[in-house]
């Protein structure tokens, strides 16, 4: 029985492959749109850097040190801080309607 799961590098180097997942996902789902709008780089180039971060991390990740794993940690962080809100922003958040928004929120 391997009992790697009660390392704390183990659960370091799993939560960075999940928050890089996160992140591709959340790339995936946004209008492609939204990105020109928001002046950030287009959709194909972050799913394009997220994906590859993922599947090299999946493929290539031993340790928590690699430079694959920080530079892809480096371009989720990118997404998640920068592009996310300015995309979600253009998008109208969950791609709801916006049209109800008064000065101190939606009414």
């Amino acid at each position: 029985m391997s009992l790697e799961w009660l390392n704390p590098m183990w659960w370091l180097v799993t939560a960075i492959i999940v928050f890089k997942i996160a992140a591709l996902i959340d790339a995936a789902t946004r209008r492609e749109d939204a990105y020109r709008a928001a002046d950030k780089k287009t959709k194909p180039f972050w799913l394009l850097v997220l994906g590859l971060a993922v599947v090299l991390d999946l493929l290539f990740t031993t340790s928590i040190f690699g430079i694959f794993v920080l530079a892809g940690l480096v371009a989720a962080i990118v997404y998640m801080v920068d592009v996310r809100p300015a995309v979600r922003e253009i998008a109208g958040g969950r791609g709801g309607n916006r049209n109800n928004m008064g000065p101190y929120g939606p009414w």
